[in-house]
């Protein structure tokens, strides 16, 4: 059932206008920004200390984005909020710092009263606002200005495309930034270890190893009875053969004793050395749990005995292993 409302409003059309709205006001203002916000990034590439972004409301809300976007590409930034920052939190900003001011009307009381103290501090303070006619405009140390724009809000009240130019010129000093600073997807990785690419360039087999702390062993001379029944208690479906000095001989899957199984009913009773695979595939503990992923997945197998330098078995893995931790 549809309410009265729904069936007068044509939701696809508002939608569409607010797209074109702020889309066209991010191409118009483009040109004129990007030349603004070139000497904001010379400014911060020359910075001792950190970016602190500030603002209230829904300027307070972008910049809290800005701010993390900034000090997870290698800018060290974090977000002050203006009322707390009157109330003692202003003992953060140090005169090696930069302050980025956002306020649409560049009149906020909040942000206006912050500012002799930033003075004071000796910090630089950077205004990004729409209002280039403003009290803090006339006190900022460099204004990025995207000017009066059309709000998409057909009341022209709520923050709309003001809003969106301010998240689109945070994006684009923190690209033009990590640009500069030549940041590799080895320091995103660094900031972001929680994340699926933090696990993919971080995590190393060694990782994974002391999480399943598992290394099932058999001699060479072993029964396939008892070695079926140690692979088994471990639960990889196979298991590393080694000689007298622990030196890796081969591994021997449930899938090899099956298919011996098959043609041989007494195999059980045999040596092991009859079914073992002799050339298998080994890797190291430091190497990326992804490499090793990849390695498995390339040969279509499930499992990797991990050696030492002497080619001592010290663990082994399994792919499940790795599907669990995300990778």
């Amino acid at each position: 059932m549809f309410s009265p409302l729904e069936t007068k409003v044509d939701f696809e059309r508002i939608i569409s206008r607010v797209f074109d709205t702020e889309a066209q006001a991010i191409l118009n203002k483009k040109a004129d920004i990007s030349s603004q916000l070139s000497e904001c990034v010379k400014y911060i590439l020359r910075c001792e200390g950190r970016v602190i972004i500030t603002g209230i409301g829904k300027s307070g809300l972008v910049g809290k984005k800005i701010a993390a976007t900034l000090a997870s590409t290698g800018t060290p930034s974090f977000f002050l909020h203006p009322a707390e920052g009157l109330h003692g939190d202003l003992g953060m900003v140090t005169e090696k710092d930069i302050v980025i001011a956002i306020s649409n009307s560049g009149e906020t009381d909040e942000v206006l009263k912050m500012i002799p103290s930033i003075k004071r501090i000796g910090a630089k303070l950077i205004a990004i606002l729409g209002n280039r006619c403003s009290t803090l405009a006339e006190r900022a140390d460099l204004v990025i200005s995207y000017g009066i724009v059309e709000e998409a809000c057909p009341l022209g009240l709520a923050p709309t495309t003001s809003t969106t130019l301010t998240l689109v010129i945070g994006d684009a000093l923190a690209v033009a930034l990590l640009t500069a600073r030549d940041f590799k997807p080895e320091n995103f990785a660094l900031y972001h270890p929680g994340g699926s690419l933090g696990r993919k360039l971080l995590l190393t087999v060694e990782d994974v190893v002391v999480a399943t702390n598992k290394n099932p062993l058999a001699h060479v001379n072993s029964i396939v009875k008892e070695v079926l029944f140690k692979m088994t208690e471990f639960g990889l479906g196979a298991i590393s053969i080694i000689d007298d000095s622990g030196v890796l001989k081969g591994i021997l899957t449930d899938g090899d004793i099956r298919r011996a199984l098959a043609k041989e009913e007494n195999i059980l009773n045999e040596r092991v050395e009859r079914l073992y695979n002799d050339k298998p595939i080994t890797i190291k503990k430091d190497i990326l749990a992804v490499e090793a992923l990849k390695i498995m997945e390339k040969n279509k197998i499930n499992v990797l005995p991990v050696v030492n330098d002497k080619n001592c078995p010290v663990a082994m893995i399994h792919i499940q292993d790795l599907i669990r931790m995300g990778l």
